[in-house]
């Protein structure tokens, strides 16, 4: 069996941390080649101890300094790099396999889309590298030859629900929905006026998954959501009429494939990101992933249909998609200055939707042609996103 050599890209995230507990049950089969994160120096430092990776990227250079002092003092013979273009150099190297892209944001965009470019198997954790520069991206995917396995536990349903072998076409593997599922977040029976109030606190705290800040505001939003139907246009090449969404508050069935026969191919499991991780890893074997068994007894399984008046950030992830172009890129930019905002108690929650609805009406009058013509977009709907929430805030 030959291994896999893994750059983690956001190994000191939830999705990283559960990478390496995957990899760390299989040493014959993995081996870390480097691991990259932002800010987390001492986070990172134990990884180093625990897994010796020949690389160890921080982008903040002030983290990789302080990374570099307390690895200076063991046997670990890591190489600390620091930059966005180290990045992208351990994404591409030679002797990397796999890469694991679970950067947040539309940070980790250019380091995917560069390994995306050399045919590397890539494990898309990374939402913003489809949501911002999906159709480049997957022009690099086919053009490469590279592997690309979806890590959102819903993704990762679907694509254990297609037909082996799918090519893209839904058409002709007889395809008629995708049914994305949806926990409906901490919120889900909230008022519109409740939601005037609610705290950063209450919106991290998820009933059902163990996940970062930014991604758990994006559930209560339900613009993960969103950002999935995005993502599911682009990895399955699904117009936008087949992609649905239903609300599973259990977070039991992952996603739903249903099928022009009648019938409807589903993945369910206990809610824990190790198993779409192994999945991705072990493909197109099924390997041991630590996650505990589904227990289906005495469950209920319940379903409703979103929404979009009380969450309107799914509304607005469906209109960018049909107006395309720089649309979602903006999307995502106005959405991840309006969460953070949010979280650092610079704007309200039900900010977030308005400010994104204020960005999308400022679209630049072109098409992009290439990576660069979006992040400029991103750029700007950043800057106009944070002028916004300053002059017109309910906090």
């Amino acid at each position: 069996m030959n291994k896999q050599t893994l750059t983690i890209l956001g190994a000191t995230g939830t999705i990283g941390v559960n990478t390496l507990d995957v990899i760390a049950r299989h040493p014959d089969r993995f081996e870390v080649f480097a691991l990259t994160g932002a800010t987390q120096a001492e986070k990172m430092f134990q990884q180093c101890l625990e897994f010796s990776p020949r690389y160890a990227v921080m982008t903040q250079e002030s983290a990789a300094r302080a990374l570099q002092d307390k690895l200076v003092s063991t046997a670990c013979k890591t190489v600390v790099l620091d930059g966005e273009q180290a990045l992208i150099d351990v994404a591409t190297s030679p002797e990397v396999t796999t890469v694991m892209a679970a950067i947040v944001g539309a940070a980790g965009l250019p380091a995917t889309l560069a390994a995306a470019k050399v045919g590397k198997r890539i494990l898309l954790a990374n939402k913003e590298t489809l949501v911002v520069s999906g159709q480049l991206f997957m022009d690099a995917v086919r053009e490469s030859g590279a592997e690309l396995f979806p890590i959102d536990s819903e993704h990762s349903a679907i694509h254990q629900s297609l037909p082996a072998g799918f090519g893209g076409d839904l058409d002709g593997a007889g395809v008629k929905n995708i049914w994305l599922t949806a926990s409906g977040g901490p919120f889900r029976t909230w008022t519109m006026a409740q939601m005037e109030k609610v705290t950063p606190e209450q919106a991290v705290a998820h009933p059902n998954w163990v996940m970062g800040k930014k991604i758990s505001v994006d559930s209560a939003s339900m613009m993960n959501k969103g950002l999935e139907v995005i993502e599911a246009r682009w990895l399955f090449n699904a117009s936008t009429e087949k992609i649905r969404v239903l609300v599973h508050p259990q977070s039991i069935i992952h996603s739903m494939v249903e099928y022009r026969d009648g019938s409807v191919m589903a993945q369910l499991g206990t809610p824990d990101m190790r198993t779409p991780i192994a999945y991705a890893l072990g493909f197109p074997e099924r390997i041991e992933a630590g996650v505990s068994p589904l227990n289906l007894i005495g469950s209920q399984l319940e379903f409703e249909t979103p929404d979009m008046l009380r969450f309107p950030c799914l509304r607005l992830a469906f209109d960018a998609l049909n107006v395309d172009g720089y649309a979602p890129a903006v999307l995502n930019a106005a959405n991840e200055v309006a969460v953070d905002m949010f979280l650092n108690r610079g704007c309200g929650f039900t900010d977030i939707p308005r400010a994104i609805s204020h960005a999308l009406e400022h679209l630049p009058s072109s098409s992009p042609r290439e990576l660069e013509d979006l992040l400029e977009a991103d750029r700007h709907a950043r800057a106009r996103t944070r002028e916004f929430l300053a002059s017109s805030v309910s906090v």
